[in-house]
């Protein structure tokens, strides 16, 4: 099973979208997987779930519990002011640490309606999953111009089609 995390808590989000288009994907490989969309993170999660609340709020526990079953994860993430969204980061916090994502794997998947599909917050997310043990695909999607290239339920532009099947190629191999 291979976890598609929505990276961000926006509700009816682009990142959704293109994560179902990805799951799509992986169904037509063979491959079972699953949505974790963190739009549907309890809403006081920051307070109720993270630090002297760690393992008390139950809904939070199931996020938890998703992680804890799961080997490969693909992030799909918006490009938020030259990053990522600031809820993933606090979705990381809330899960228990240091073995979360310890000796799993992850493959990215930036998204933005500028040119560089969020390269630099792709770089940033690097940087906490390597620190949290998680073993990073180098082949990371940027895609760009994403109203240009993707219709809300597939993407138009066939270099970016042929780009993520790769991608989920190389981590259903990963």
């Amino acid at each position: 099973m291979i976890a598609i995390i929505i990276g961000t808590n926006r509700q009816n989000s682009l990142s959704k979208k293109v994560g179902i288009n990805y799951q799509n994907l992986l169904k037509s490989l063979g491959q079972e997987s699953q949505i974790v969309d963190l739009a549907e993170l309890p809403a006081d999660f920051a307070f109720s779930a993270l630090y002297q609340n760690s393992g008390k709020n139950e809904a939070f526990n199931e996020f938890q519990k998703i992680v804890d079953e799961t080997k490969k994860f693909v992030f799909i993430v918006p490009e938020y002011n030259g990053s990522f969204p600031g809820v993933l980061k606090t979705f990381f916090d809330g899960l228990r640490y240091p073995d979360s994502f310890n000796h799993k794997k992850a493959a990215l998947v930036g998204i933005s309606a500028g040119m560089l599909g969020n390269a630099v917050g792709l770089g940033h997310l690097n940087d906490i999953l390597s620190y949290m043990g998680t073993d990073v695909m180098g082949l990371r999607m940027k895609f760009g111009n994403m109203k240009s290239h993707f219709n809300g339920e597939e993407f138009t532009f066939e270099v970016y089609r042929n780009f993520l099947d790769k991608q989920a190629k190389a981590l259903i191999a990963f």
